[in-house]
């Protein structure tokens, strides 16, 4: 991989409507993507705002950004259960492949989710797909009348009504008098993160659902122009950053102090730090949070600085020969590096 691919990413519009929007980065603007098989996506819903049901080619996982009283349908493949799921900010919602769901904005103000997936086998290495059921682009529309009318035992009008009837796209708003499903009250399927001030890893062994995705989370939330030590990637898993808010700086290093990369990031773009690199960030005078996956199950991440790094585990003797420091620099260091 050469490093000066990376750099922050932009989102395209993919789809707008009266109902929302939903962008996302295309591995044509940055093939990184596709070489390293992530992508990501950015739903808008309005209030009343819709997105019809839909399965995609690659395991997933959003984050709630704004707005309290989203919705979601989960239909899992070969059950004849629908889950509905409240959601609202701060809210982690896993999305495996082969999940068939819809969303939905319940509330008055804007409902956002930003999505991050792996591609590995997506249709579109780098891209997520989607496959909508109804409308102008589902399925149904593949097929001969003739076929859609014999597999629903339908006569042609009532094939034309079903094929026709629904003219929005994949996103639109609900008319006065549709509703749709109550949420139930089981949370087994979000796990929630509004809470959290600092930095916040989940995996499967503190939600088990998000296993079904073979991903894990973190989520770093930093305050006005707050230094965050290096955070290293030291398993064979990538890191998809996507910033929720704020700007700043990230540094990522690699194999070398020579392959330094700094970025200038701002909310709504992309960063990706390929595995066994190391990041580092400074957030501007608004502060700075990052939403961000890791392509493996157990992905792990070191501290270099902080009772738990790797510099604060080293003994003394080991430091000082490594970087060729008196004792007392030691003692110096190592009081700044608990702190």
């Amino acid at each position: 991989m050469e490093e000066q691919n990376l750099k922050a990413m932009n989102p395209r519009k993919h789809f707008e409507g009266v109902g929302g929007s939903y962008n996302k980065w295309y591995p044509s603007d940055y093939p990184l993507l596709a070489q390293s098989k992530v992508g990501a996506g950015m739903l808008l819903l309005h209030p009343r705002g819709f997105a019809i049901p839909h399965y995609s080619d690659a395991s997933k996982v959003g984050y709630v950004l704004r707005g309290n009283n989203g919705v979601t349908g989960f239909i899992f493949p070969n059950t004849s259960n629908e889950e509905v799921i409240k959601l609202k900010k701060g809210d982690i919602i896993p999305v495996p492949t082969g999940v068939t769901s819809w969303w939905y904005n319940d509330g008055d103000s804007d409902l956002e989710i930003a999505f991050l997936g792996e591609t590995k086998y997506a249709h579109v290495p780098g891209d997520i797909s989607y496959y909508i059921l109804s409308g102008p682009q589902g399925i149904l529309q593949g097929f001969s009348q003739d076929y859609v009318a014999k597999t629903f035992n339908l006569n042609e009008m009532d094939t034309s009504t079903l094929l026709n009837s629904q003219q929005n796209g994949m996103i639109f708003k609900l008319q006065e008098g549709q509703t749709l499903p109550t949420p139930t009250k089981d949370t087994k399927f979000v796990y929630n993160l509004d809470n959290y001030d600092f930095f916040m890893k989940v995996s499967e062994s503190e939600f088990p659902f998000i296993g079904e995705t073979g991903l894990a989370v973190v989520v770093e939330r930093l305050g006005p122009n707050v230094v965050r030590s290096p955070v290293l990637l030291v398993s064979p898993a990538d890191q998809l950053i996507y910033v929720a808010r704020g700007s700043g700086t990230v540094q990522i290093v690699g194999l070398s102090s020579s392959s330094k990369i700094e970025l200038h990031v701002e909310s709504g773009q992309l960063i990706f730090v390929p595995k066994y690199f190391a990041a580092g960030k400074i957030a501007a005078e608004q502060g700075m949070e990052f939403f961000s996956i890791l392509t493996a199950k157990l992905g792990l991440v070191g501290e270099l600085k902080g009772k738990t790094s790797v510099m604060e585990a080293l003994s003394a003797e080991v430091i000082e020969v490594s970087f060729n420091i008196t004792a007392e620099f030691e003692k110096v260091l190592r009081s700044n590096i608990t702190n």
